[in-house]
């Protein structure tokens, strides 16, 4: 069941069990290596906790688990049984990183416990007020001076975007996408609780990594 209908989001069947290899598709061969920087950018310490909200096969965590000792801990939420089935594979015998089948867009069991949160093309597939709850999600689930990254579209104008560029933005997003690359996210987060905002851009401009520090 679809919680969200017009999201793509929500990932089943074909598409969930050939993601990556889609992802690498639809990136030009590019998603491994913005995700291997992205891993580097977040400045992950042996000993973090992090929570990774959406975390679909475990391919960005894995990444990320490379920087953890065994006294730190990654923790996925997921709700798509088929990328359970991926990630789970991918950490069998890893005791300090587990996938949790829960919705993210539902008030999380977490108060004050990560080092870092992190989402990663998922947040543009939901509806504004919904955007919001994962936010508020994630500043519970921090620590004080936990850091929030999102990795998804930036702002840009889709009229000034190239037309081979626009065309297969326009053909594989859902209707969500085309708020949130209007909005202006550092005041979005900061009105949520975050500041001290950094950021990385790829491929060319479009996608961003946005830090957020939650500020109490």
């Amino acid at each position: 069941m679809a919680y969200y209908p017009d999201s793509k989001v929500e990932i089943s069947g074909f598409t969930a069990k050939y993601y990556d290899k889609l992802m690498n598709l639809i990136t030009l061969g590019k998603y491994f290596s913005m995700i291997q920087d992205t891993s580097r950018l977040m400045e992950i310490k042996p000993s973090d906790r992090i929570l990774d909200l959406g975390a679909g096969t475990g391919r960005n965590a894995c990444l990320m688990m490379k920087y953890l000792s065994a006294d730190g801990e990654l923790i996925g939420l997921d709700i798509s049984e088929e990328m359970a089935v991926q990630f789970k594979k991918k950490f069998a015998g890893f005791s300090n990183a587990k996938l949790i089948n829960q919705r993210i867009d539902k008030p999380l069991p977490f108060n004050n416990e990560f080092d870092k949160v992190f989402i990663s093309f998922v947040l543009h597939g939901f509806p504004q007020e919904v955007r919001k709850t994962i936010i508020k999600n994630a500043y519970n689930a921090l620590k004080k001076n936990g850091e929030f990254f999102i990795l998804d579209y930036n702002e840009f104008s889709l009229q000034e975007m190239p037309f081979y560029l626009k065309i297969p933005f326009q053909s594989i997003e859902c209707p969500y996408a085309f708020d949130f690359i209007k909005k202006n996210w550092e005041d979005i987060l900061a009105k949520e609780g975050f500041d001290r905002f950094d950021k990385h851009t790829f491929f060319s401009g479009y996608i961003r990594l946005l830090k957020g520090i939650k500020a109490l």
